[in-house]
C-alpha cells in the first residue's frame, strides 16, 4: 500500500479483478446477476456481504472498485454507499439507534441533519442533545446512560469551528459509544479521521470527490468493529447507488489531490485579502487564527480546501442583496466542492433561532465562499466590486 497519500488516490480501486486490464474499473451495469450452477449461486449468497456478484443492489464490479478505493484513502474496514450525503449521515445513524436511545450532535452540523434529528429521529423515540463544537473535555456532562452516538463535524458547517476529535472520541469510547463524523470537508484525505478515534467516517462524495457540480454521491466509511452492522442495516433500508455516479465517483478521486491544492492555495490569498477590507469584521478560515479551533486545525489536518466564510462588520439586508446580486464569478448555489466559486450569505438573526448552544458571537452578516479553480485575481476583483456595493448601498440608505 503506498505511503503518500497523492500516490494512493491514484492507484486506489484498481485492482485487476476489477479493471480486467484497462486502466478505469468500466462501468457494470445489473440488476439480476444469473448462475450456471447451485454451487456458483450458493457460493454467491454465502460471499455477498463481501465483493461478490449477487444482485445488483449489493453492487457490481463498479461499485466494489471505489468501495475499495474509498476504504483504503480513509483507512476503515469497509464503505457504504448512498445515494447523497444527507442519506449517508441518516443512514449511518439510524444502522445504530432505536427506541429509548440518545444521541449527541455537533450543535453546527448541516442543516439536513439538523432537520433528520429534530423531526425523524424524535418521531422514533429518538432524542438529540445539542452541544457547542468547542466543548471539549466537557461533553463528559451530556453523556446518558442510553447515549449511543456522538455525532461530529469539523469544520462546522457555515460558521466553521473545528473540533477536537481526539479529545471527543477518546471519552465516548470510554462509555462504549459510537463516534460518527461527517468529513466531507476533508474530503477523506485532509483529516485521517481513524487515527483520530472515529468508529464511522461521513462524505457527501457530492462534493469534492465528484468535483464537478454534476452527480448526488455518499459514502460511509466504518472501522472493523463496526462495518457488518453498517453494511447490512444500510442494504436492509435499500440504500444503492448507480454505478455510472459510482464511475464519476472513481474518476473524481484521481485528481482530487491536485484540486484540492489548488482550491487551498486560492482560498488562503482571497481570506488573507479579505482580512485587510474595512468592510469585514473577521475571516473564518480554519488555517487562521481568526477561527475558533484554529489549534486543531494546525495539529490534525495536512491541509485545506475552498470553503471558508467571513464575517462583515454589518448586519444590512439591502447592502447584502446589492452585494450577492453583482456577482461575475461567485454564483448563489447551495453545495460546494466542484470547480467553480460559490457565495451565500447569512443574517446574524438565522442562527439564534436555529442553534440551541452555539450562537455565534457576532452581529454582522456571514457570508460563505466556495474557492473554485478560477484565476484567484478574478475572484478578488469580483469580491472588490461586490464589497464596494455593499458599502455605496449603506451609504445611500
Amino acid at each position: 500500500m503506498p505511503k503518500d497519500k497523492q500516490t494512493q488516490l491514484i492507484t486506489a480501486g484498481r485492482k485487476q479483478k476489477w479493471t480486467k486490464g484497462v486502466v478505469n474499473p468500466p462501468v457494470q451495469r445489473a440488476s439480476t446477476i444469473v448462475f450456471e450452477t447451485v454451487a456458483d449461486k450458493r457460493h454467491a449468497t454465502i460471499n455477498r456481504g463481501n465483493k461478490e456478484l449477487f444482485y445488483g443492489r449489493r453492487g457490481t464490479h463498479t461499485h466494489f472498485a471505489f468501495q475499495d478505493a474509498m476504504a483504503e484513502i480513509e483507512g476503515g474496514a469497509g464503505c457504504a454507499l448512498y445515494p447523497c450525503g444527507t442519506a449517508a449521515v441518516t443512514n449511518a445513524i439510524l444502522s445504530f439507534v432505536e427506541t429509548g436511545d440518545h444521541i449527541l450532535m455537533v450543535d453546527t452540523c448541516y442543516e439536513p441533519t439538523r432537520d433528520f434529528c429534530d423531526k425523524i429521529m424524535k418521531k422514533m423515540g429518538v432524542d438529540t442533545t445539542y452541544y457547542d463544537p468547542v466543548i471539549g473535555k466537557d461533553i463528559e456532562s451530556l453523556i446518558q446512560p442510553n447515549t449511543k452516538v456522538l455525532f461530529l463535524e469539523s469544520p462546522g458547517s457555515i460558521t466553521m469551528e473545528v473540533q477536537d476529535v481526539p479529545t471527543l472520541a477518546k471519552i465516548a469510547h470510554k462509555h462504549d459509544i459510537i463516534v460518527m463524523l461527517d468529513n466531507t470537508w476533508a474530503a477523506g484525505v485532509l483529516f485521517n479521521p481513524f487515527e483520530h478515534g472515529v468508529d464511522i467516517s461521513i462524505q457527501a462524495a457530492t462534493k469534492y470527490i465528484i468535483g464537478h457540480s454534476d452527480v448526488m454521491l455518499g459514502t460511509a466509511v466504518a472501522s472493523e468493529k463496526y462495518w457488518e452492522q453498517l453494511r447490512e442495516q444500510s442494504y436492509l433500508m435499500g440504500q444503492c447507488v448507480s454505478p455510472d455516479d459510482v464511475y464519476l465517483g472513481l474518476r473524481g478521486l484521481r485528481t482530487l489531490d491536485v484540486r484540492l491544492r489548488q482550491h487551498a492555495e486560492n482560498s488562503l490569498k482571497v481570506a488573507n485579502w479579505l482580512q485587510s477590507r474595512p468592510e469585514v469584521d473577521h475571516v473564518r478560515h480554519p488555517a487562521l487564527d481568526t477561527c475558533l479551533g484554529h489549534e486543531f486545525f494546525k495539529r490534525d489536518f495536512n491541509g485545506g480546501n475552498g470553503l471558508f466564510s467571513f464575517v462583515l462588520k454589518n448586519s444590512v439586508p439591502q447592502a447584502t442583496t446589492a452585494l450577492l446580486d453583482g456577482m461575475t464569478h461567485f454564483k448563489m448555489g447551495y453545495s460546494w466542492g466542484g470547480f467553480e466559486s460559490l457565495i451565500l450569505a447569512n443574517e446574524p438573526n438565522s442562527f439564534k433561532t436555529l442553534r440551541r448552544v452555539a450562537n455565534p458571537n457576532f452581529n454582522g452578516t456571514l457570508v460563505r465562499l466556495h474557492i473554485g479553480l478560477e484565476n484567484v485575481d478574478d475572484l478578488i476583483d469580483d469580491l472588490e466590486q461586490g464589497l464596494e456595493r455593499y458599502t455605496a448601498s449603506i451609504q445611500n440608505q
